[in-house]
């Protein structure tokens, strides 16, 4: 992953704050940079399905109140002032269609806009339009029954992940510079993963009660999805509302590496990429342990408490709309039905004692890393039954890493390492409650000394006939 643009790249792939700096100088206007994105998203997008819906109107509006806030040298100037940004199809922006990735939504404009949303339109960005999901959010690869399956900008012929696969695609292919996902499983960091991206979940914060949209309640975060740490940083303090700081290498030393949590079946070369990446740190001059995470028990707790949402907040649909629901949504709100209340508190229970598990981890060790998926982003439809010769669960096989992580509450992000089957390979690294900086920082590292070759995505993607776009 690049953290400096290549020579005669697009803007919308230049890093955030070199993109400010030049609309600061006036060498460079949000209008041009946003017109060139809507092009750049009418000429490719078709290739990968990123977006559900372009919003241009909305985008061009918010581009021109950029550009007159930079030419009246106002200060200070919003840290995303003029920044185009997607935005997941699970959250509101107020005057815009907020599908959920499912047809039964869709129909209606949404009143105001979702907290992240919000905080980032007061950062000054700009909305380009909805990202493609999983409906519900409910799938680690993205498809609904909008339209075609999200495909990933390394070979859109592969799945991105999901559910933020639209997410972390528009970003990969430069139909946006960031973007704002969420992750209730591994929403975030598994499209970070398969898309060569970089993205973190911070510490699991409840959602409010008005919120407009509920699904795994007990787990689920929003946060972005970026080409390098540093951008993820700066959105990630304007969603938190605080810096978060660089911690001293002697505080964040302390690794605890697992190549395989539980002895599940993982892709030999993600294995060796992670463990070169891991080597690097020890390098840098990281304290590494090998251990066993003690991760049994997460999927007793995850289970019951998603699947009880599901029906909550969803059950109508078989009733109204059924013909509507993907197979696997219907699967899950009718799994649903037959979670009991004794269940989801002894699911709560198991949640908690996890929770507790995991963070006595960090009396002990700074940050914990994995790899981030078992493999790598496989064909379109064709989930794996099979990884490095062990017969896996298509449901969970391809993923085992995340949702534990968001059972625990834990920050966890994933950073681009290497290649597998020419796709790219993620390493998931996890902090303690509120430790975002840290993880932030250790992930910094392993960007600065791993040089993943983000620039050959540019490459591919930069490629215009748009409006003179290069």
């Amino acid at each position: 992953m690049v953290s400096c643009r290549m020579p005669n790249s697009e803007p919308i792939f230049w890093p955030i704050a070199e993109l400010t700096a030049a609309y600061q100088a006036g060498t460079l206007s949000p209008v041009e940079v946003t017109t060139d994105a809507l092009a750049r998203i009418d000429a490719f997008d078709a290739e990968l399905h990123s977006y559900l819906l372009v919003t241009p109107d909305l985008a061009i509006e918010q581009a021109r109140d950029a550009q007159d806030r930079y030419y009246a040298k106002t200060s200070p100037l919003p840290a995303l002032l003029g920044v185009p940004l997607s935005i997941k199809d699970l959250f509101d922006v107020s005057g815009e269609p907020t599908t959920l990735g499912s047809r039964a939504y869709g129909q209606d404009s949404a009143t105001s806009d979702s907290i992240p949303v919000a905080h980032l339109r007061s950062a000054g960005a700009v909305f380009l339009g909805k990202s493609n999901t999983a409906e519900f959010g409910q799938s680690a690869t993205t498809e609904n029954l909008l339209g075609p399956d999200c495909g990933n900008p390394w070979d859109p012929g592969r799945t991105s992940g999901g559910s933020s696969g639209g997410a972390a695609a528009s970003v990969g292919a430069g139909l946006a510079t960031a973007a704002l996902g969420s992750d209730g499983g591994g929403s975030i960091r598994i499209p970070a993963a398969m898309c060569g991206m970089f993205g973190i979940k911070p510490t699991f914060a409840r959602a409010p009660k008005e919120a407009t949209f509920h699904a795994m309640t007990e787990f689920v975060c929003a946060g972005p999805i970026t080409r390098s740490v540093a951008d993820a940083r700066l959105l990630l303090s304007i969603q938190l509302g605080r810096e978060l700081p660089q911690v001293p290498l002697a505080e964040r030393r302390r690794i605890a590496w697992c190549a395989s949590p539980l002895d599940r079946a993982v892709d030999p070369e993600i294995t060796r990429a992670a463990t070169a990446a891991v080597q690097r740190l020890i390098d840098l001059g990281y304290q590494v342990e090998e251990v066993n995470l003690p991760l049994t028990g997460w999927l007793e707790a995850f289970g019951p408490l998603v699947l009880a949402d599901e029906w909550h907040y969803r059950g109508h649909l078989l009733e109204g709309s059924p013909d509507q629901l993907t197979r696997y949504v219907r699967k899950g709100i009718e799994a649903g039905a037959a979670v009991t209340g004794p269940e989801i508190s002894a699911a709560l229970i198991a949640k908690a004692e996890f929770g507790a598990r995991v963070e006595a981890l960090f009396d002990s060790f700074d940050a914990l890393i994995t790899p981030t998926t078992a493999c790598v982003a496989f064909p379109i439809g064709q989930r794996p039954t099979h990884i490095d010769g062990h017969k896996v669960d298509p449901l969970w096989g391809p993923f085992p890493f995340t949702a534990a992580f968001n059972v625990s509450g834990s920050p966890a992000a994933s950073v681009p390492v290497g290649f597998s089957e020419g796709m790219p390979v993620g390493l998931q690294v996890i902090g303690a409650h509120h430790r975002e900086n840290l993880v932030l920082d250790v992930c910094e590292d392993i960007e600065q000394v791993v040089g993943f070759p983000g620039d050959q995505l540019i490459q591919r993607w930069g490629r215009s006939e748009v409006h003179g776009v290069r």
